[in-house]
């Protein structure tokens, strides 16, 4: 998610380490430590302005959430409903998505949520795409056996592009919607751009996937 730049947003960053992690790295396999309990973790790449990983935390309590975008701006803005409501299952990390492996250790998410990526049309750019196969191989290392990656857009193209990209990975399609707000799906929690697309009438694609556990025979 694309935001204009903020006036003093790395300023309010720096002042609230409680909530955006400074050296998230120092937290690699011991981020219940960090929370003060062994619930399962769950994170967002890619956060936009904080708005779904928020509320999903608000709404499960019983897991622990976190946010992460590289842009300090889209990171102040989900820091500021930090700050309101002080969530203490959520955590924010300013970093690249693409290097999790220097943050998280092997098998220590439960799950991942990729919202309205950037969709990266054009053929060259495909290895930027979020769910090109080295970010699968980078995300199967940090998930446990079976994690799950749960992806929305707005974006047909993509939408088919993940799922041959997942398929032939070799995650196990679970659920998938091709229209999600006229389906049956409760507790969908939308995120900026999602109200903004459905407002217009655009279709939301959803899909589940999980990795197969490579240890059962």
């Amino acid at each position: 998610m694309r935001v204009r730049k903020r006036t003093g947003a790395e300023e309010l960053i720096a002042s609230h380490p409680q909530f955006v992690v400074d050296q998230p790295q120092e937290w690699k396999g011991r981020w219940a430590e960090r929370f003060g309990n062994d619930q399962p973790i769950h994170i967002e790449i890619g956060m936009g302005k904080g708005q779904f990983i928020a509320n999903m935390a608000k709404a499960h309590p019983e897991i622990n959430y976190i946010g992460i975008d590289m842009q300090v701006s889209v990171v102040s803005f989900a820091l500021d409903k930090l700050i309101e409501a002080e969530i203490p299952n959520l955590q924010l990390l300013h970093v690249d998505g693409s290097a999790l492996t220097e943050y998280f250790a092997d098998s220590e998410v439960d799950q991942i949520y990729l919202n309205f990526s950037d969709p990266w049309p054009k053929t060259r750019h495909e290895k930027r795409r979020l769910t090109y196969k080295t970010f699968l191989a980078v995300d199967e290392q940090i998930l446990r056996p079976e994690g799950e990656i749960h992806f929305k857009t707005d974006n047909q193209g993509l939408f088919e592009y993940s799922l041959a990209s997942f398929s032939q990975y070799g995650l196990i399609i679970q659920k998938v919607w091709l229209d999600l707000h006229t389906s049956t799906f409760e507790g969908n929690i939308m995120t900026e751009y999602e109200e903004k697309f459905s407002s217009r009438g655009q279709r939301i694609y959803r899909v589940e996937a999980k990795f197969p556990d490579k240890t059962k025979k």
